[in-house]
């Protein structure tokens, strides 16, 4: 990665709070004006993950980032709502919903790929076209046993969520962060990731107690807008999974591949990861 990728997640924008029905205050930042494209962060993250996208994508559109509840800055003290998936779906929704700023251009990454899509199905008046980014989640296919992550997977998980809550923080890190993307990528990342995983290390051990729900067709079905599939070419295979069923199974769908890329694409090729979103979303062939 370069020191210009490292500028963007180091960046630090003027932080604004948002008081939700529910009693949440969601983190936000906000720049540039125009059509609203919203981005969701996936584990580990926070709003801070996509400073690639607004440095850039704010030129031409009003963008928002987002820290879900219980990621950073936000504490589980001022988060009345548990940490679940559903709970980020509802609370993404009431922030759409009192920023008045749907339908909205919605993007997610990995388990924030998983969030919107929930959304998109939910709350299909808040969403004018969806970005999916190796969407994390379980894969259920018609007819085959109940979707569940492989077993290999789960024991990696229990082992760093271990180590997190042993206190060897950085080790947990390192050995999730390699499994989602690829050997060494930890030690290769640059020092503002690793600084916002950290940030971010307590929300993983309960993620892990929290299952992510299994992408079905029925489910695909509800989702009726625009949407873009977005993998890594050297992604874990689980995530090009995903995206290749899912743009069987969605009707109005595009989907692309970022060759040489994998799971944290949009910071190791933001520039590619760019051009492709603001060419769907202006409706213009990718």
């Amino acid at each position: 990665m370069n020191a210009r990728t490292d500028q963007h997640v180091l960046a630090v924008p003027e932080v604004y709070f948002a008081t939700l029905p529910s009693g949440s205050r969601m983190p936000y930042v906000t720049r540039g004006s125009g059509e609203p494209l919203v981005f969701v962060h996936g584990s580990l993250c926070d709003y801070r993950y996509w400073n690639g996208q607004m440095a850039v994508l704010s030129k031409d559109f009003h963008c928002v980032s987002v820290s879900l509840g219980h990621y950073w800055p936000s504490d589980d003290c001022s988060i009345p709502g548990p940490f679940s998936w559903s709970t980020h779906v509802a609370e993404l929704a009431e922030f759409i919903t009192v920023m008045d700023i749907g339908p909205v251009h919605l993007v997610g990454h990995s388990r924030g790929g998983c969030v919107a899509f929930q959304l998109a199905r939910e709350y299909p008046y808040l969403v004018k076209t969806l970005t999916l980014a190796d969407p994390g989640g379980p894969l259920q296919i018609d007819d085959a046993p109940e979707a569940a992550l492989p077993p290999a997977t789960t024991a990696l998980r229990a082992q760093v969520a271990e180590l997190i809550d042993g206190g060897a923080v950085e080790a947990g890190l390192e050995m999730f962060v390699d499994s989602v993307s690829m050997p060494g990528i930890w030690r290769k990342s640059p020092s503002g990731f690793r600084s916002m995983a950290i940030d971010n290390a307590a929300t993983l051990p309960k993620q892990f107690r929290d299952p992510l729900p299994a992408y079905t067709r029925a489910a695909a079905d509800g989702v009726t807008c625009r949407t873009l599939l977005v993998a890594g070419g050297k992604s874990p295979r689980m995530y090009r999974d995903n995206v290749e069923r899912l743009a069987e199974w969605i009707g109005r769908v595009e989907k692309r591949t970022l060759a040489g890329a994998s799971h944290g694409m949009n910071v190791t090729h933001p520039a590619e990861f760019n051009r492709l979103l603001e060419a769907f979303v202006n409706g213009n062939d990718t």
